[in-house]
């Protein structure tokens, strides 16, 4: 499970628990001037990883958690429970999006769009 915070006009992932050692990172910063949008709900088996893992780690069906690298793009998961999963777009960034589970998905999208420039 990931934390999320925004001091400073950064958006800040904090990994919790063994969430840092699946994913070999324990945070992520981002501008928040870089997110383009962020959204809440379930994940589907069509949403999960796709790509090249690395570094990272995957038990098919149970969790996600890591960098995945396909057609291009490079994509930060951090996902146990995909009901409880937001997606955060970036652009300007390493990573073109963030997918988190998060305590309360709806306050995290509501968090992050309070921020976001229009």
């Amino acid at each position: 499970m990931a934390d999320v915070t925004i001091e400073h006009g950064q958006l800040r992932v904090e990994l919790e628990g063994m969430h840092k050692v699946w994913a070999l990172k324990n945070t992520i910063s981002v501008p928040v001037s870089h997110i383009v949008s962020a959204s809440a709900g379930p994940i589907s088996a069509a949403d999960r990883p796709k790509g090249i893992r690395a570094p990272g780690t995957q038990i098919p069906g149970v969790f996600a958690a890591g960098t995945w690298h396909h057609n291009g793009e490079k994509v930060f998961w951090d996902v146990r429970d995909p009901g409880n999963a937001v997606v955060v777009e970036l652009r300007d960034e390493s990573y073109s999006r963030l997918v988190l589970e998060v305590e309360n998905p709806q306050a995290t999208v509501d968090l992050i769009t309070a921020h976001i420039d229009r």
